[in-house]
């Protein structure tokens, strides 16, 4: 299965010439405007069917094709902070009649994958990385002693990033011949936050601003076909009198130019055919608009940063028939914030996705976004936990992984009451390998005293929220998955559960199934599966992966033949294997089937296909333990 439906969108004429960088080069300057225009229809017709990240890349349309127009990768380097905005990048790269496959399985990923495309040189799905990135590339290349070029494309919002502002100061150090497109759309999934936001929306609203973006684009044209000696002069010159002096990136020894329309093409071009010869660092400066060419996605740059299906007259998506489980997470803490005046709520640029826009709305005095900012994250919510406060922060799982340090160092060595809740813990589906949440269990069940939880459907998460909420003698964390669950109505009254107590579901003889989370239900078709073939089996849903609920599982494990666990996680590490190292203490030589990721990174595409293709079904489970039984 290559995509999830058949006929691929028509491109328009010139898209579908293009096959390589090298057919951009040969089109005439009045084609390149069809051609922007070719690729937001073909953006907005996929994505439709597929989803993805539509706002981001409709403002980055110019952008791509004038850099493609000038630099000729793969021998030039562009590298993408975070890549999402990469759609067009793949279309003017000979992909253009794939991406009616993005995010399927087996059709081309939503990020840039070094194995896709020669012309990916880099691949990511985090924010921040593209600095430091190509600024290794650039020294890799003047050590090696080529002539090509490396170009970093960061959104203001990476600016953020502590790994952009490290980057940042080694820059004019390391090399001199670098570049960096700062694409400034003051939104990264939300609107941006923070000192350095403000900084940009400064340069921006200003009151020269407009005087300065047309005497930027008339300097352009004047100098046009001079030295490049010259117009680095001049631009530099005009940089500090036409515009803003002691600019930030100046103190960091990179020469600033702009702010220019990075809607302009001509403009854009021009600007990109005279820098590429500066030899210094540079930083050119863009403003564009996130989601250029699409109304409802101008309307909505916070829902149309990443999506679903939804409908191209008018933006609108389908409404889950449930609640899903980052919006009960978001009213059940906002409720809880109601009641103790001690809990607030902190994210890292994601209000939207982890659902605390609802807090934000109703609390906002105990609200904080901190920017994509994860580690200072960590931190801040480790300085709130010292004074009293119950902070609860809201992070992907797969960013969780930036904060690792501070939740070992900070957090769990000082015993710090943190409530750490990783949304999209499990497969992330279309989103693939950089978005899956499928490695917390194994980077936090190991460290001393951190209570780690994940609920078996909607009702027990609130009360996991609840049992957080009043647990204040050490770090807590939860994971759950995105979407929903089972659809669960929690109940009116939530529980605060004891900790590291399992529920045992059934008691059984000869199988023991062991589902935990999202898998429960899965071991549940398991069980029932096994007893047509006449065996008593038992089944736990385990609740609390640290604290294991050590008395139940020795007990039933050791009186029963096959042990076998279901978990959202690779199997290395995971929540089978802290089973596996609990019998062995114990002496118990049952033996355990898992039923978990493997040792790779896991392809996107729908969750069903995914588990289907590596074995993560109720069919393959009920085989294994057969087979076991004999």
């Amino acid at each position: 299965m290559i995509s999830d439906y058949s006929e691929p969108p028509a491109l328009g004429p010139l898209l579908r010439a293009i096959k390589s960088p090298d057919d951009v080069k040969d089109l005439g300057e009045d084609e390149l405007s069809d051609l922007a225009e070719e690729v937001r229809h073909s953006l907005i017709t996929s994505l439709s069917k597929t989803g993805g990240h539509l706002g981001p890349n409709l403002g980055v349309v110019e952008l791509s094709i004038a850099l493609h127009r000038v630099f000729s990768t793969p021998e030039d380097k562009i590298v993408f902070d975070v890549s999402h905005q990469g759609y067009v990048h793949k279309m003017l790269t000979g992909r253009a009649d794939k991406i009616h496959t993005l995010r399927t399985y087996g059709g081309l990923n939503g990020f840039l994958l070094r194995s896709e495309s020669e012309h990916d040189c880099y691949g990511a799905g985090h924010a921040g990385t593209a600095l430091s990135a190509a600024l290794g590339m650039a020294a890799a290349r003047d050590l090696a002693g080529d002539d090509s070029h490396v170009v970093a494309v960061a959104g203001d919002a990476a600016f953020t990033c502590g790994p952009t502002l490290e980057a940042l100061n080694n820059i004019a150090g390391t090399t001199r011949r670098f570049m960096v497109v700062l694409n400034d759309n003051e939104w990264s999934i939300d609107k941006n936050v923070g000192a350095i936001a403000r900084y940009f929306n400064d340069l921006q609203t200003h009151h020269t601003f407009a005087s300065v973006r047309a005497k930027a684009a008339e300097f352009v044209e004047r100098v046009a076909g001079k030295a490049a000696r010259t117009l680095a002069h001049k631009v530099e010159e005009g940089a500090k009198n036409l515009l803003f002096p002691n600019v930030l990136f100046e103190k960091f020894g990179l020469r600033y130019f702009g702010p220019i329309d990075g809607h302009d093409l001509p403009l854009l071009v021009k600007t990109f055919e005279h820098l590429k010869n500066v030899q210094e660092p540079v930083v050119l400066h863009i403003i564009t608009e996130k989601g250029r060419g699409y109304q409802p996605a101008l309307d909505n740059p916070g829902k149309f940063h990443g999506l679903g299906t939804y409908q191209i007259d008018d933006g609108s998506t389908d409404v889950s028939p449930t609640p899903t489980c980052s919006e009960i997470f978001g009213r059940t803490v906002t409720d809880m914030a109601k009641e103790d005046p001690r809990v607030v709520a902190i994210t890292a640029a994601m209000p939207g996705g982890t659902k605390l826009d609802i807090f934000k709305k109703e609390l906002p005095d105990r609200y904080y976004d901190v920017g994509i900012a994860e580690e200072h994250a960590a931190l801040f919510a480790s300085g709130f936990a010292t004074q009293g406060f119950r902070p609860f922060l809201a992070v992907y799982s797969t960013f969780m992984q930036r904060a690792y340090d501070m939740i070992v160092h900070d957090i769990a060595l000082q015993g710090l009451p943190v409530r750490l809740c990783m949304d999209r813990g499990g497969l992330s589906g279309d989103d693939g390998p950089t978005h899956h949440g499928l490695f917390d269990i194994g980077f936090l069940r190991h460290i001393p005293g951190l209570v780690h939880m994940q609920p078996k459907d909607e009702d027990e998460l609130v009360d996991m929220l609840h049992t957080m909420a009043a647990y204040d003698d050490g770090p807590s964390a939860i994971r759950y998955p995105r979407g929903s669950i089972r659809g669960v109505k929690p109940k009116a009254k939530p529980e605060i559960l004891e900790i590291g107590k399992a529920e045992v579901v059934a008691e059984g003889t000869d199988v023991v199934l062991i589902g935990l989370g999202t898998m429960f239900e899965m071991a549940e078709r398991t069980k029932a599966m096994l007893e047509v073939w006449g065996l008593s089996v038992a089944l736990i849903n385990p609740r609390f992966i640290k604290p294991m609920d050590e008395e139940v599982i020795r007990e039933h494990c050791g009186k029963c033949r096959v042990v076998c666990t279901f978990e959202d996680h690779v199997m290395l590490h995971g929540f089978g294997a802290a089973v596996i190292d609990l019998l062995h203490q114990a002496g118990i030589t049952t033996p355990v089937e898992r039923i978990a990721w493997p040792d790779e990174f896991v392809e996107h595409g729908k969750v069903e296909v995914l588990r289907e293709k590596h074995g993560l079904t109720a069919e393959a489970a009920a085989s294994k333990i057969r087979a076991r039984l004999g």
